[in-house]
């Protein structure tokens, strides 16, 4: 009888603890989407335009 009464309350502790980390991880994944969109945003405004008809500079093949 105290094997099954340790066994019940093992699983109930299981399961809150299943619940808990499901409940953190989507509000990780909740935090983590918005920090990775503001840094996407600032990385789109730090990142210098180039003119498109500019000059390669480096090795390349002339074969005109």
């Amino acid at each position: 009888m105290r094997t099954f009464t340790k066994l019940r309350n093992l699983k109930i502790t299981d399961l809150n603890v299943d619940q808990r980390l499901s409940k953190l991880e989507k509000g990780t994944n909740q935090i983590f989407k918005v920090v990775f969109e503001r840094l996407d945003s600032l990385e789109d405004q730090i990142t210098p335009k180039l003119p498109s008809n500019r000059k390669k500079i480096g090795l390349h093949n002339n074969k005109d």
